[in-house]
């Protein structure tokens, strides 16, 4: 294998330079957002907005945790998110009266969980396509969650639990946004602290090599796609008890947050590369800017077109880098 001690000295100064150009863009962009949602809007820094801000991220940031798994893990993406996300919401409020709040929020996770466990092993084992298979996967739990509710909208009767959820801990830190750094902090610790990790990273580079070495490739994209469900299922159970009022589409939307999020933060397409703080800053970054356009009155349409184009600009830069040989 070709070392960096070995390459040309303008090649590994090229690297070097991408690398650096890498981690300051993605705050830099992100103080460039909060200076232009500052001149734009005068509610954009007040404290109620930021809080709204936050919230949001959160919801959709359990999600990019378990997605930025499954990009480095070279897996595509999970289409099915929305569909878990809907089935996590409407049975944590649907069974509250028989079950009560816990018993009831449990059963939406593992239901999602269970979800995510058959994609995991049509994915890592059957070896079908990522994209096909959580498609359709997503589509049936999603006409279960609808036949399970009869196709209405489903309201909570926990109002104490919403409070909680809602409510402010540690410095007027919204509970939610705590749920997430937690999960955030314990995804980073499996991706970068663990053999776990360095399985994923293996598998994302080089699938050949990687088998060739007895890592468990197919175990390991496996629990990728279990770990995304299982997450979109607690953000969907999280969602629900919040607003303490759920609807099939719930969900919908959910998948393209967390996979603009995931390529802005610079994880690859491609697999091998990338960490759950780089996601999470794409995921700031994409929530100011939407922010940005929602308080200054800019159409859904164009929002639409805006993160398109930013998603191809991203996916452009990620090929670009790949093949000069020097991902960041």
């Amino acid at each position: 294998m070709t070392s960096a001690t070995t390459l040309p000295p303008r090649v590994t100064e090229e690297r070097a330079t991408q690398r650096i150009l890498g981690w300051i863009a993605l705050p830099a962009g992100i103080a460039l957002l909060v200076l232009v949602g500052s001149l734009l809007s005068e509610q954009f820094l007040t404290t109620r907005n930021l809080t709204n801000v936050l919230i949001n991220m959160s919801l959709v940031g359990i999600i990019v945790v378990g997605m930025t798994f499954v990009f480095i893990v070279r897996g595509l993406a999970d289409l099915s998110v929305p569909a878990m996300v809907a089935i996590g919401a409407l049975l944590a409020l649907g069974l509250q009266p028989s079950l009560g709040s816990i018993p009831a929020a449990l059963v939406g996770i593992l239901a999602a969980s269970a979800a995510g466990l058959v994609n995991g092993v049509l994915i890592g084992y059957s070896k079908l396509n990522p994209v096909i298979t959580t498609l359709a996967t997503g589509t049936i739990v999603l006409g279960i969650a609808q036949a399970s509710v009869g196709g209405v909208i489903v309201y909570g009767n926990d109002p104490q639990l919403q409070s909680l959820l809602t409510g402010r801990i540690f410095f007027g830190i919204p509970t939610i946004v705590l749920i997430f750094l937690a999960v955030a902090f314990g995804g980073h610790l499996l991706l970068g602290r663990t053999t776990f990790g360095r399985w994923v990273y293996a598998a994302g580079s080089n699938p050949q090599a990687t088998k060739a070495s007895a890592v468990p490739l197919d175990f390991t994209k496996a629990v990728a796609f279990w770990m995304t469900a299982t997450l979109a299922g607690f953000s969907g159970v999280l969602l629900g008890l919040t607003l303490q009022t759920a609807r099939p589409g719930i969900g919908t939307g959910y998948e393209f947050d967390a996979i603009t999020a995931v390529v802005v933060g610079g994880v690859s397409l491609l697999g091998g590369f990338g960490n759950i703080p780089r996601a999470i800053g794409g995921l700031l970054l994409v929530t100011l800017l939407s922010n940005i356009m929602v308080l200054n009155g800019i159409p859904t349409q164009s929002q639409g077109l805006v993160m398109g184009a930013l998603i191809a600009g991203a996916v452009a830069l990620d090929v670009y880098l790949r093949r000069r040989g020097g991902a960041a």
